[in-house]
């Protein structure tokens, strides 16, 4: 029997040295669902917003679950509380420059989470978007159809939002949320990913002297 070869310079035993790849979601299964995603907030913003324009106009707010949350039409020329009413324009570079980001962090993107969190924010950012667009009182200065108020009607206690608003907020929170966790894009995590000092310390010394 021939006695096998000695590793060379050029050989590696297996676990020695080699680099296995991240463990998690691939890179295009991620970005995948972040699409996914965002056009599933899309499509359901969209059409409870039309659904809320044929049944509310010029009615009475709706009331369910016993006041908790009313259903009360009102088109937004601002953001929350009306803010920035007179500046309607700005609205459209503010969500180009999301949309830019987002892409952007899709280049690494290998994070479940992550795709969940920012195909959240994409969908919110493209369904109000889509009213800046298209509704009155012009392009690029449309206002944004609202629709839920909670706990009073009319925005008395809390600004009426619509299911774009609601995307984009708990898409935020999540993303604050993994920040905070220390996850990253790439589905590595600070702080777990990372060997410590000490298990560099017997790592080297199991080794041996080279």
């Amino acid at each position: 029997m021939s006695e096998a070869p000695p590793a060379g310079p050029g050989s590696a035993e297996p676990g020695a040295g080699s680099v296995e790849p991240r463990a998690g979601t691939s890179h295009r299964r991620a970005v995948a669902i972040l699409f996914g995603i965002a056009l599933t907030a899309l499509v359901a913003d969209l059409v409870t917003k039309h659904l809320a324009l044929g049944a509310l106009e010029d009615r009475e707010p709706v009331r369910l679950l016993g006041g908790a949350v009313y259903l009360s039409l009102i088109r937004n020329s601002g953001a929350a509380w009306g803010l920035g009413s007179d500046y309607t324009w700005m609205f459209t570079p503010i969500i180009l420059g999301v949309v830019g980001w987002i892409l952007w962090m899709t280049l690494r993107l290998r994070s479940l989470p992550w795709a969940i969190s920012l195909g959240l924010v994409l969908g919110g950012a493209l369904g109000n978007f889509a009213d800046r667009i298209f509704r009155a009182p012009g392009w690029f200065v449309g206002h944004v159809v609202d629709m839920i108020s909670v706990f009073a009607p009319y925005g008395r206690v809390f600004p009426v939002f619509n299911l774009a608003d609601s995307a984009l907020v708990c898409g935020v929170l999540l993303a604050l949320l993994l920040e905070l966790t220390g996850r990253q894009r790439d589905g590595s995590r600070i702080g777990k990913d990372e060997p410590t000092d000490e298990a560099a310390r017997v790592d080297a010394g199991q080794r041996g002297p080279a």
